[in-house]
């Protein structure tokens, strides 16, 4: 790679960034959050500026700027689903924006400012406990955790689920018999039995959850009002491992409890990592989306046998589920950053590898039972 390819796609990738994190601010509710991201981008942007001049000092022209496919569906979900949904990939652009930059002549301070946008976000994400600066703890406090990225790469795997389960029902099924009806009223059952599984657990599992939550709230707003005291330690306790100073954070700690009621929501986040606005979501809207996904994805290997008989039919499924397969790895990539063809590719053979084992048993199965 030349050196002005380089420094465009720094350019490029910065002007990417700058972009998502504007649209990142744009639909955050929490505004000292969106203050942060607004902050960001504004370095983002200081960045692509830099390396615009250098281009132009080399005596190149800087090309207009297009965001990637990529950006433009990051910012599409933000906008739908709000920012959580795209923190899982900022964190990784910001890993690779640092890694890029070591060892570039001039990049030294971009590379810092890089490895400190990604030790926000993890904060921001939860997915560090302690350590967290002063100053971003101030601006970071009361925000409710969001968990959209990875409600997300769930609905993605839950429709892979499906896909890869069914996928491998109805080969299984064909490879011991090539009746098209038989395989198709397999094929819907499995759909429909995983699908209705799926939703079931689902429910289950986040009714459980938010009767779980709301035990640990009321047990908390118990302590808040029998021992105000000891709590307050806790939350100051928390603060300090977070970085503020012992006076700060019992000052802050105290601040907090003056107010029971708005105490036990903090608590409930702080200790407990749990939004009492929300406690894990609904568990009806959470069931019926397990259903639709799974269903989705398994009806896809099924569509060959309602028009078609035979190998032929078997050939088609196969060919539709590696679209659909192809699909789901690269919608993946959104979030870990790799190459399309890569996590396409991988999810491919994975589902291939299941389906050519059950078709194998049921080949085996088949010849056994027909002598």
């Amino acid at each position: 790679m030349s050196q002005m390819e380089q420094y465009l796609g720094f350019y490029n990738d910065e002007r990417n960034s700058a972009l998502l994190y504007q649209a990142m601010a744009d639909a955050e509710k929490d505004e000292r959050l969106a203050q942060v991201y607004r902050r960001i981008a504004q370095t983002e942007l200081r960045h692509a500026e830099t390396w615009a001049e250098k281009m132009q000092a080399a005596g190149a022209s800087v090309p207009g700027f297009r965001p990637t496919l990529r950006t433009r569906i990051l910012i599409w979900l933000t906008q739908r689903f709000g920012p959580g949904v795209a923190l899982p990939a900022v964190q990784g652009m910001e890993r690779d924006g640092n890694a890029g930059y070591t060892g570039v002549p001039g990049a030294g301070a971009m590379a810092a400012e890089e490895r400190s946008h990604a030790f926000l976000f993890r904060q921001i994400a939860g997915t560090l406990r302690g350590g967290m600066e002063g100053g971003a703890l101030a601006q970071l406090e009361g925000r409710h955790r969001s968990a959209g990225g990875n409600a997300l790469r769930a609905a993605v795997l839950g429709a892979n689920d499906g896909l890869v389960s069914n996928l491998s029902l109805v080969m299984g099924v064909a490879g011991a018999t090539l009746n098209e009806k038989t395989v198709l009223i397999t094929g819907l059952a499995g759909m429909l039995a995983g699908a209705i599984s799926m939703a079931l657990g689902e429910w289950l599992s986040v009714q459980s959850s938010r009767e779980l939550f709301q035990h640990q709230i009321e047990v908390e707003r118990a302590e808040v009002e029998q021992s105000p005291e000891e709590e307050a330690e806790e939350l100051a306790l928390i603060y300090e491992a977070r970085g503020l100073s012992r006076e700060n954070a019992r000052t802050l700690a105290g601040q907090i409890l003056a107010n029971r009621e708005s105490a036990v929501e903090t608590l409930a986040r702080e200790e407990l990592g749990i939004d009492p606005g929300e406690l894990g979501g609904s568990a009806w809207e959470a069931a019926l989306t397990s259903f639709a996904l799974f269903a989705v994805g398994a009806v896809i290997p099924v569509i060959a046998f309602t028009f078609l008989q035979g190998l032929t039919a078997v050939a088609v499924s196969i060919a539709f589920s590696v679209v659909g397969l192809f699909v789901l790895g690269a919608v993946i990539t959104l979030f870990t950053g790799r190459g399309v063809l890569y996590s396409g590719m991988r999810m491919v053979v994975f589902g291939l590898l299941a389906a050519a084992v059950t078709f194998g048993i049921g080949r085996l199965i088949g010849v056994s039972i027909g002598g």
